[in-house]
């Protein structure tokens, strides 16, 4: 019999009165029965954040510190669980998802030393003018208040990560949401952070069912939210919430461009074989997956049969199984929208080069040329293994096709030319350019974020932290300088 998952409630393992399932998108199996917390625990986590708010803002670095070390230490110690809890309820392979929990690991340690160093204060010598004679700003930050961290179900426990770890890191007490299909690997943090000396209420974990959270979204006491997800969920709690501090990290339909320098052989493999890799890694459900190929005409006919023949190497099946590159979507649901889109784009004259079979929620690397600019798949996040192939004459065109998009979130530019990659930093409307790979890269210390419809605001450790916080000044008199 499968045991029943508690949630974590201002620091304690908590159950409620319901339970839903946890299965997995791969074999229908049951992975977990997860707890669902009560509208009265629920209530009891903000009560208690809101309550510890101040307390947490004033313990010592050191503190947050040594609990986010410590979190970092246990999450690379039970790697391979870790990775297999993740697989199961994702349906991400395991090489995959070993690399998540890797990247968890770099979010903790990040976080950790940043709790040391952030907020150490910034002077100003004010004697610039007459007035300000004597005197000298010191500038520090502070928390916002409660942090409403929701996470999504396509990197289950690196993406929580990136919610839970600044918050703590800045002092500023978190309430985690992850998502419904996949709160175990949330879950798992929870777990952690219960063998650290935080102030009780300063973290929850609450998986909080979807229709419930309006609510956890308009009270007052959780005055920042960061959320990653879909556009339409993500503005809409904007929308709701006018007067919070919102940071929402959205979709993208990546574009890979390579030019017309990028023309050996080698060249040419080196991109198809990453463009290959990135447009189908994690199922397609990535935010910076390759979505679009744009070529210059020069190197076009040479590099499309590579890349068809690369993404038909691609091993898919069973992501238990090491071999396994691609696994199943998170749903049958993802899979069959995926299968429409594609089906539409067919119809409306599209090339099917590879691909564009369904199997359950399962759905076939698939590679589509020559398709229309206005069919749903040119013009929205596809998130799955889709990839779309067009033909640009020269740079110029190639970055206004990067840019005819409602997204900017990462785009990735195969050149050698130095210049060109300056031209490309200027040029494209993302949060992010790639030289000489895919746009699908991210180390998590950097900022990372779009702009357009892929989002406000930036991840990436100190940057959520300055996120989270805000900057209060102290004026000192009488100060001989």
């Amino acid at each position: 019999m499968t045991s029943t998952h508690a949630f974590w409630l201002a620091g304690r393992q908590a159950t409620g009165e319901d339970t839903f399932d946890v299965t997995s998108p791969w074999d229908g199996r049951l992975v977990g029965k997860v707890s669902v917390p009560t509208d009265a625990q629920v209530e009891e986590a903000v009560a208690a954040a809101y309550a510890v708010r101040d307390e947490f803002a004033a313990t010592p670095a050191h503190v947050r510190a040594a609990a986010l070390d410590h979190v970092s230490k246990r999450l690379a110690e039970r790697t391979e669980e870790i990775a297999r809890l993740i697989s199961a309820e994702n349906g991400k392979p395991m090489k995959w998802a070993r690399g998540e929990v890797g990247r968890a690991v770099s979010v903790f340690r990040f976080a950790a030393e940043e709790a040391r160093r952030f907020n150490g204060g910034e002077a100003q010598r004010l004697d610039t003018d007459p007035g300000g004679q004597g005197r000298l700003a010191l500038t520090r930050r502070f928390p916002k208040g409660v942090v409403l961290g929701i996470a999504p179900f396509n990197f289950p426990l690196n993406l929580c990560a990136h919610k839970v770890a600044p918050a703590i890191a800045a002092g500023a007490p978190i309430i985690l949401k992850p998502a419904p299909a996949t709160p175990l690997s949330g879950l798992i943090i929870g777990d952690l952070l219960a063998e650290t000396e935080l102030p009780a209420g300063s973290w929850s974990i609450l998986p909080v069912a979807n229709d419930k959270m309006p609510a956890l979204v308009q009270d007052e006491r959780l005055p920042v939210i960061s959320f990653t997800g879909s556009e339409k969920v993500g503005y809409a709690i904007m929308d709701s919430v006018p007067r919070k501090h919102c940071t929402l990290e959205l979709g993208g339909n990546g574009a890979a461009v390579v030019l017309a320098d990028w023309a050996s052989d080698e060249d040419l493999d080196r991109a198809a074989n990453r463009i290959a890799t990135f447009s189908n890694y994690q199922g397609g459900q990535s935010c910076i997956s390759v979505q679009r190929v744009i070529a210059d005409a020069s190197v076009y006919d040479r590099l499309l049969p590579r890349i068809v023949a690369a993404v038909e190497a691609q091993v898919t099946g069973d992501p238990s199984d090491d071999a396994t590159d691609v696994g199943p979507l998170v749903s049958e649901d993802a899979a069959q929208r995926v299968e429409k889109w594609v089906q539409e784009a067919v119809d409306a004259g599209a090339r099917l080069l590879t691909g564009g079979k369904r199997d359950g929620a399962s759905y076939a690397p698939t590679v589509l040329a020559e398709v229309p600019a206005d069919v749903t798949i040119s013009c929205e996040e596809v998130f799955g293994p889709v990839l779309t192939v067009q033909k640009a004459d020269g740079e110029a065109e190639a970055f206004a096709a990067v840019n005819d998009s409602k997204y900017g979130l990462q785009a990735g530019v195969f050149t050698h030319d130095l210049q060109t990659a300056f031209r490309a930093h200027r040029a494209l409307e993302v949060g992010g350019v790639v030289i000489g790979d895919v746009p699908s890269y991210r180390a998590d210390q950097m900022p990372y974020g779009g702009v357009k419809q892929s989002g406000v605001g930036r991840e990436g450790v100190r940057f959520a932290m300055e996120d989270y916080t805000y900057e209060r000044v102290m004026v000192l008199a009488g100060i001989t300088l």
